[in-house]
This record gives structure tokens, sequence and C-alpha cells, in this order.
């Protein structure tokens, strides 16, 4: 079957779903240049990069320049754009379609886009923080501060300021958590996109999903433990949205 006869296919599950839900991954950002963990030419088979001290708390409290340095191109680059993935989620929330992106993603593209009900499993660099007197930031004055010095500083305190991201070691936001296993257990269709489905507990969700009869569907360039679930299956992102993006 072609990618305008999936777009089609996919479309109709959509339309005919009562609670729509997107689950989505590193996978889909690659489309705008970013890197994703485990794919080919992700952060983790990087030579110049040790993607386990790149978000690590305890590597962070020792040298926070490591994360700051090898994160400013991909994290703190505004020049990061949504792609048609992005894009479509956002028209298809504002069409009424898609209640919920649940994501593990920390770039903000799906809120750049336009997308409004987003729940980020791993936290968010919108918000900043001083690890020492626990003053906020936003993402707009770090990212001032970045570009005139490796680590930003509190100009209260001169403690080492933080983002809202979930490093290895720290618990994930609650909030996040509640409105995703909200969203999980009302979802009659889950889409997940661009994800391998291999860090938890975000993989547990369409096995949820699918166990209290949530349909599910996958586009994904790698196989995933929920493929044989899936009464929808493909591999090719961008083709595929842009298909719909055709159709819509």
């Amino acid at each position: 079957m072609d990618n305008l006869k999936k777009a089609q296919e996919l479309l109709e599950i959509i339309n005919n779903a009562k609670h729509f839900v997107v689950l989505t991954g590193a996978g889909i950002s690659t489309l705008s240049g970013i890197p994703d963990f485990r794919g080919v030419g992700g952060l983790y088979s990087r030579k110049d990069i040790d993607a386990n001290k790149l978000f690590d708390i305890n590597y962070f409290r020792k040298d926070p320049s490591y994360y700051y340095i090898n994160t400013r191109d991909f994290l703190y680059d505004k020049a990061a754009r949504p792609n048609i993935v992005h894009e479509i989620l956002a028209k298809l929330e504002t069409k009424g379609f898609l209640k919920a992106v649940i994501t593990q993603n920390i770039d903000l593209l799906h809120q750049k886009a336009g997308s409004k009900e987003v729940f980020e499993l791993h936290g968010s660099p919108m918000t900043h923080y001083c690890m020492s007197c626990h003053e906020n930031f936003d993402f707009d004055t770090v990212l001032k501060m970045i570009y005139e010095q490796n680590v930003p500083h509190c100009p209260k305190c001169g403690g080492i300021i933080k983002p809202e991201i979930v490093f290895f070691g720290e618990g994930l936001p609650e909030k996040a958590l509640d409105m995703a296993e909200y969203h999980t257990n009302k979802a009659d269709f889950l889409l997940v996109l661009g994800t391998s489905l291999t860090v938890y507990p975000a993989a547990s969700i369409p096995a949820i999903c699918h166990r209290n009869g949530g349909k599910l569907g996958i586009i994904n360039a790698s196989s995933t433990y929920i493929d044989e679930e899936c009464i929808f299956k493909a591999n090719d992102l961008g083709s595929i949205f842009n298909n719909i993006n055709d159709l819509l």
C-alpha cells in the first residue's frame, strides 16, 4: 500500500475515533534537524558526546558546562522549527480531532507549531531554575545567558541554573504523568509517532491503552514491542504526514 492510501486509512481511523491521542518521541523531530537518541546518527552513536553524561543529574552538578555546551546547537538553537508532523498534529487539535499529545521530547516544537494540550513526560526547557535559591527563569532569558557564558548563573545568588528537563536520577513531573494517564485511559485510538518504545514509563502507554480496549497505530522507522497489536502501521513519517496535509 502506498503512502497516500496509508494516509487515507489513518485519517479514516482518526475521523471515527472519539478520543484520539498521540504519543511522540525523538523520531518526529529528526525532520527538523534535531538528532534523536538511539537511532542511526543519534546522540548515543556520536563519538564526540557521551550521551550518558549529557542528561545525568550527578554529572550536571559536577560539570554543568557539559550539558550547556553540547545541547546549545540542538536544544537552544532558535533556528529549529516545527516540521510537517508537528504542524499537522496542531491542525488536528484545532479541528477537534486530537485531544492530547503526550511527548517524550524536550524541544518545544509541538508548542511552537501551535499545539495546546501537550504533556511533556521528560520536562521542558521552557522554564529554568536556580539550584541554590530556586529563582525561575524563562527560556529566552537563559538563551541570552548561554551565548554570553558557557554556564548560566543566577544573577541574584550566583547559583547554577538548570532546565526543568528531567535528568537521569530525577523523578518525572507529576502533573504531566497524571494527564498522560488520564488521556491514555480514555483514548479509543492512540497513535505512536517516532519512538522505539524502549524508555519507561512512556513505553508502557500503548500497552495500557490496548489493555483498556483502545486501538493502536504506529509510525516509526524501526520495529517496537507493540507492533503486532496495532491496527495501523507505517514507517515513513514525513511522507504520511505530507499526504495527510494534502487530504485535510
